[in-house]
Formats: C-alpha cells, structure tokens, sequence
C-alpha cells in the first residue's frame, strides 16, 4: 500500500475513534487529535498537525452544534457573547504558537492534554437554572473568560470544551446540559479561527482533515448505541477515557523532550 493512502486510512480510523469518543463521553475526545496525526498517521510538523485537527474539530463540533440546537438546549445570547470574545482570542492564540518552535509547542499541549484528563476526574453537576437569561452582569463576566479561553484554545488548537462547559457554568448558572450544548457554539468558532490563521500559512493537510472528518462521522454514527448502552456505567468509563487522555499525554510530552 502506498504511504499516502496508508495515512488516509489511518487518518479515517483515527477519526472515527475520535468521534466515537465524543458520542460516548460529550468531549475531551479532540484533544487526542493531534498526537494521533503525529504519531499514527505520520504528520511529521506539530503546526500541521495542529492546525488539521483544529480545522476538524469545527466540523465535528458544527455537526454537534445542530443536533443540541434542534434539541432546543443552546442558550444562544449566552453562547455568542462568550464566543464572540473568545474569537479575538482564537486569533491571538493561534499567531502567538506559529511562533513557538514545534517540539515546544507540542510539550506545552501535553500539559494541556493532562488539565483535560484530570478535568473529566471531577465529578459533574447538573445542577443549575435552566431558564437563565443574558443580561448586563453576565454579559460582563462571559466576556472576559471567553476571551481568555479562546486564547487557550487557540494556542493549543484544542475544542476547548473542558474549559468552556465549567466557564458557562460559573458566569451564568446554567445547567451542565446547557452548557455542554452551548460550548459548540465557541468550539466551532475558536477552531474555525484557529484553522483560519494556519489556512493562512499553508499549515493543514486538507485530504488528512477531510478522512479526519469522514471518520469522525462514521465514529458518531457507531459511538450513539454505544453510549445508551454504558449509560449505567458513566462514571467509571469516563474515568477509563481520562486515564488514557493522561498517559497519552505522558507520552506525548516524553517524545517531545527526548526529540
């Protein structure tokens, strides 16, 4: 088999697992995107790398964002206005790591993989006000945070969802249901800036990002009965995924220091 299409195969199966992940777990699945392209499929540039996957990760979130949509869970005022902020920050974020050296980059993002993998540790609530309305206060609050995790997002070329659902939570009091629907709103606009700004410098692999995203729809399709099916079991399978989003960060961080 040819090289390059052994990539693409890769790239799909990769893909798949990733979208399986975030039918069966609501996020976190993304942040392994990255390291997937450099260490499976072959992607040899850590900017490529990143900026590939962030282009998918908008696509995958965009998918997301119509069905949590029609279901009538996104709080749009509240979503806009945090993702609205974080936009400029996106931007930011993505200039400021095209600069850093990219085994660097790479170390950084294995100590963000590991704040997503003890994030999905913590225990969960749904408590919240499901009624919550934007209003001058809030407002106030979203957008500063928005700001700052766009810029995180965009420099580490990551959803961001671990930081967005527990963001919306505090600045608004929502429910957990609410916020998890509407963080797509800013996943898919931090990655569309982050994907835009390497775009803009030659940095993605387009046919890798479209197996990404063809897997990542067939891993979707698979990962909705197999979500109902360890609904009893959450809790432990979600502590499972943390585990391995921990050592695959050990991992990662270890080949970027003996690189």
């Amino acid at each position: 088999m040819e090289p390059a299409f052994l990539s693409l195969g890769l790239a799909i199966l990769g893909g798949a697992l990733i979208g399986l992940l975030l039918s069966v777990f609501g996020g976190g699945g993304s942040v392994l995107a990255t390291p997937l392209l450099l260490y499976v499929v072959g992607v040899r540039d850590p900017h490529v790398a990143i900026g590939t996957s962030a282009a998918a990760v908008a696509v995958n979130a965009a998918a997301g964002l119509g069905v949590q949509a029609r279901a009538g869970r996104v709080k749009w005022p509240c979503a806009l206005v945090f993702g609205g902020a974080g936009l400029a920050g996106s931007l930011a974020g993505a200039h400021l790591a095209k600069m850093v050296d990219g085994q660097a980059l790479i170390l950084w993002f294995s100590g963000a993989m590991a704040l997503v993998g003890v994030s999905m540790l913590a225990p969960r609530k749904d408590a919240g006000d499901p009624a919550v309305r934007l209003n001058a206060a809030l407002t106030l609050k979203l957008a500063p945070l928005g700001l700052l995790v766009g810029l995180a997002a965009g420099f580490f070329g990551i959803g961001g969802g671990f930081l967005i659902v527990p963001g919306l939570m505090a600045a608004t009091g929502m429910t957990l249901a609410n916020a998890a629907a509407s963080s797509l709103v800013s996943v898919v606009l931090f990655g569309a800036a982050t994907s835009a700004s390497y775009a803009a410098s030659g940095l993605i692999d387009w046919p890798v990002f479209a197996a990404l995203v063809a897997g990542g729809g067939l891993g979707a399709l698979a990962g909705a009965p197999l979500a109902r099916r360890l609904a009893d079991q959450a809790p432990v399978a979600r502590r499972a995924f943390a585990g391995m989003v921990l050592a695959t960060a050990a991992y990662v961080a270890w080949r970027s220091l003996t690189a």
